[in-house]
């Protein structure tokens, strides 16, 4: 057991929490663009919605990279270098993940009757009423964030590679479904966790975030274009 605490691991430690909890305030960040464009919180329409979700997903961006800004340059090199090697991991796992996604997805509808979480369909109201600026948000915006405080961030507590990859696809599977008032909805902690898992160890084989931001955003981006074809 020594050495396990060390200056550098408490640092590490603390660095990661700190990632999230940026993350989980990060809502106090809307009240920006709330107080300078005037907008009526009474009055709140998915247009507002929208506009100060992306403000404030730039600002978090802005934040993370600047943690993260020495690591990143770091990680970005092993990236290029080994280009070919982490992109197929990390479609392999993508692909393993989505295939249980969509597989307990399935599951869920048939068990429970419901037809999606809620989270989902708040996603889906802003998809319609501001299709484009969801592909920046939802598609690029968010997969960096996501990636940074529930792979990158949650690594740094959790060491050891299957802990590690449980506790960040249950902690990112919990944030999507928190606040439901159907205990049913808690159910898509599996497949919305099952992609937080296997982003989890794409992140820990290639020792990149780059793999993972990459295909997560792919794989919103693709969601997103496929809802604005059948909208």
């Amino acid at each position: 057991m020594k050495g396990i605490f060390t200056k550098k691991r408490i640092l590490e430690i603390c660095k990661g929490l700190l990632t999230f909890l940026l993350f989980y305030f990060s809502s106090y960040l809307q009240l920006i663009p709330i107080i300078l464009l005037g907008i009526d919180v009474n009055n709140y329409t998915t247009f507002d919605l929208a506009i100060v979700n992306t403000f404030t997903d730039l600002c978090l961006v802005i934040i993370l990279i600047g943690l993260y800004l020495k690591e990143l340059k770091i990680e970005l090199k092993k990236f290029k270098e080994n280009l070919k090697i982490s992109l197929d991991t990390a479609f392999k796992y993508w692909f393993v993940g989505l295939i249980i996604m969509c597989i307990s997805n399935i599951i869920i509808g048939y068990i429970t009757s419901l037809k999606t979480s809620s989270n989902e369909q708040a996603v889906q109201t802003l998809i319609n009423t501001t299709p484009y600026l969801m592909i920046f948000t939802a598609g690029i915006l968010a997969p960096f964030i996501e990636e940074l405080t529930f792979r990158k961030g949650i690594f740094k507590i959790f060491k050891n590679k299957w802990i590690y990859a449980t506790a960040s696809g249950l902690i990112f599977g919990l944030l999507h479904v928190i606040g439901s008032n159907n205990i049913l909805e808690y159910l898509y902690i599996i497949p919305y966790g099952s992609l937080g898992f296997f982003f989890a160890l794409t992140y820990y084989d290639t020792k990149s975030i780059y793999p993972s931001i990459i295909m997560h955003a792919i794989h919103n981006t693709a969601l997103i274009i496929l809802s604005i074809m059948a909208f």
